[in-house]
Order: C-alpha cells, then sequence, then structure tokens
C-alpha cells in the first residue's frame, strides 16, 4: 500500500440538495490513486454519473444497507489530474463530481481531490525540454524567454492577461560545454514596441542590476529555481499598456554562480520581512540593501571573472493586458509566446 499523503476533501455546495456527509477515503500512491467513494441509497441508480475528472469508477458494488460503493483506481497521468509545483513539493488535484445532467450543465456535487508528494530530485517541468524559439547568444550560448501558463506548467496559449493576474516569464540559457552558469535578469522593462528607442515611453520592472522593482509596489517575485541556469519572474500584471500590446524587453547575464556582488545578484522584496532577499541565499541579503539607492556597477570579487559573463537582449511579445470585464473583446493573437529575437 502507498503512503497515506492526502490531507483531507473538501465539500464545495454548489446546490442546497449538495450531501455533505458522503464517506471519501484516499489513497495517493507513488505514481497513482485509489479512492473509494460511499453514495447514499437514493444515488445509486445513478453510479454512471459519479466521476473522477472525466473518468468514471472502476468498479461499482452495493452493499447490504443499499447504500453503493464507487472504487476509482487510476494513475496520476489520466483523468485530467493537474500537476503544480510550489517550492519542493508536486500537488495533483482533481476532483470527485456528481453530474445526473449532461456533461454541459453543472455538478450537483463537488469534492476537491489532492495529492502532495516531494518534488522528486532533479525533476524539472516538461517545458523546459525546449524544441523551437531557440535563440543563440554569444559564446555557443543558447537564450530563451516564454510566458507560462498561470500553473507554471507548460508555456502560454494565450497572450491575453487580464489585469491583476500573474505572468510567469521564464528564462535560461543553454550552457553545453560551458561551465555551470547562473542565470540573472539585470533589467526588464516593459514598451508598447518590439524595439527600444530612445524615446519609448516604459514602464520598468527590473533595474538596479537585478532589483525587482515590482515587488516593492506590486506583488511580483522571483520563483524558487529549478536550476542555475533557469530563472522565473512571477510578474503581477499591470495597467501600463492596457489593451494594447506590450513586449518585455530584459537584459539577460549568465554569470560565475560563485561570485554574487552588488552588481550580479536577483532580488526581490518581501513585504512580510519589509527587506530585500536574495534569490539564490537569503543569508547574503545584504548585496540587496542598495536596491533602495543605487548598486555598485562592478563586482571587486568579480572584476577578474568579467570577461567570462555572457549578455543577452531578449524581446517577449506581444502580451496584451485587459481589463476582465473586457476580456472577451480581445482574442489571442497567433504568435508564440516566446522571445522574438
Amino acid at each position: 500500500m502507498g503512503t497515506q499523503l492526502y490531507l483531507g476533501v473538501i465539500v464545495v455546495a454548489l446546490f442546497a440538495t449538495t450531501v455533505a456527509n458522503a464517506e471519501i477515503k484516499v489513497n495517493c500512491e507513488k505514481d497513482s490513486i485509489s479512492i473509494t467513494w460511499t453514495i447514499p441509497p437514493k444515488l445509486v441508480p445513478y453510479a454512471a454519473r459519479h466521476f473522477l475528472g472525466n473518468c468514471m469508477a472502476n468498479q461499482f458494488n452495493v452493499m447490504p444497507s443499499g447504500e453503493g460503493k464507487a472504487e476509482f483506481n487510476y494513475n496520476l497521468v489520466d483523468c485530467n489530474f493537474k500537476r503544480l509545483m510550489k517550492g519542493k513539493k508536486l500537488f495533483y488535484k482533481n476532483e470527485l463530481t456528481f453530474r445526473p445532467r449532461p456533461r454541459t450543465s453543472p455538478a450537483l456535487k463537488v469534492y476537491p481531490i489532492e495529492c502532495v508528494y516531494p518534488r522528486p530530485k532533479g525533476w524539472v517541468p516538461p517545458f523546459m525540454n525546449l524544441g523551437s524559439s531557440v535563440v543563440e547568444g554569444r559564446g555557443g550560448l543558447e537564450f530563451h524567454m516564454l510566458l507560462l501558463n498561470e500553473r507554471i506548467t507548460a508555456v502560454a496559449e494565450t497572450n491575453v492577461i487580464p489585469l491583476g493576474s500573474f505572468m510567469p516569464i521564464w528564462a535560461t540559457v543553454a550552457q553545453k560545454s560551458h561551465q555551470p552558469l547562473l542565470l540573472l535578469m539585470e533589467e526588464c522593462a516593459a514598451a508598447t514596441t518590439p524595439e527600444l528607442q530612445a524615446d519609448s515611453n516604459v514602464y520598468p520592472i527590473i533595474s538596479n542590476k537585478g532589483c525587482l522593482l515590482d515587488s516593492v509596489k506590486g506583488n511580483s517575485r522571483f520563483l524558487p529555481r529549478y536550476h542555475s541556469s533557469a530563472i522565473t519572474l512571477y510578474l503581477q500584471s499591470f495597467k501600463f499598456g492596457l489593451g494594447e500590446e506590450v513586449y518585455i524587453h530584459c537584459k539577460l547575464l549568465a554569470w560565475d554562480p560563485e561570485v554574487l556582488s552588488e552588481s550580479k545578484k536577483a532580488c526581490h522584496y518581501v513585504k512580510e520581512n519589509d527587506r530585500w532577499e536574495l534569490l539564490d541565499d537569503p543569508m547574503q541579503s545584504s548585496i540587496c540593501d542598495c536596491c533602495s539607492r543605487t548598486c555598485n556597477t562592478r563586482s571587486k570579487r568579480g572584476d577578474e571573472w568579467e570577461s567570462k559573463g555572457f549578455r543577452h537582449t531578449s524581446v517577449l511579445g506581444p502580451l496584451i493586458i485587459v481589463d476582465p470585464s473586457q476580456q472577451n473583446a480581445h482574442n489571442a493573437s497567433d504568435v508564440s509566446i516566446a522571445d522574438q529575437d
């Protein structure tokens, strides 16, 4: 038997007739799930209308009491399970539903299901195995910048983004034969044009050699890294260029992971602690103190390594940020939401 990792079943009452005392037992195993759902006698004739995601029960038995037992035994890659990574944990989420009416009608009963696992060592989402949108940088390095979906599990399918929601921007550098490198975002800004001019109107996102300005006035932040050569900017959408095409311009730096300084860093503001924090080593967050003023442009420790750093400019877009009340008036452009280089 697998380890019982399930933390509980939450009942969401969509109708006044929702039964809130049905017995549900969930067992999350290594790559699969087993669920026993005890059905009240009056619902036994509707056994085929009980689902896990888009899957019917593997087995259904009527007990002497008149109750029914629906058993679901499936792999976590089946039944439309949603996989979400948060920090060091993997979440698999789905719903048990009772649908006495056609599938286009709302479910009568909904029971959220969740399995939680430690993130396997070395696991990365499928979108990291890039097969397109390759951008050649200096020294044979390949830089990529992509917009991810809200669950941070794949490349986004639309470039229309509701105002206030988050748009995860993932950047990486393919290192090939190089020593392991640390990818940093030195500067990022939004503009309404794919090319920046001296008089371009811009919205600053990251400046001061790696300080995420938008984490001070908004809720943007850097997400924990999968590995040193990739970085994810969890950017909250803004009013700049609302309803227009917006492009994110970023200066990327592939750098020595052993040499962090005021000029080589990734810092975001943590409101709960009322301080700037270094993404890669919070114990060295004093490096980020300069984000409230002007950071040094040169690294004393890294001067000898300066010639080995590799910089690249990427442009992501077009993105269209819309007021949610007007979102239906916009259609996603037929574009790949990746670097425009």
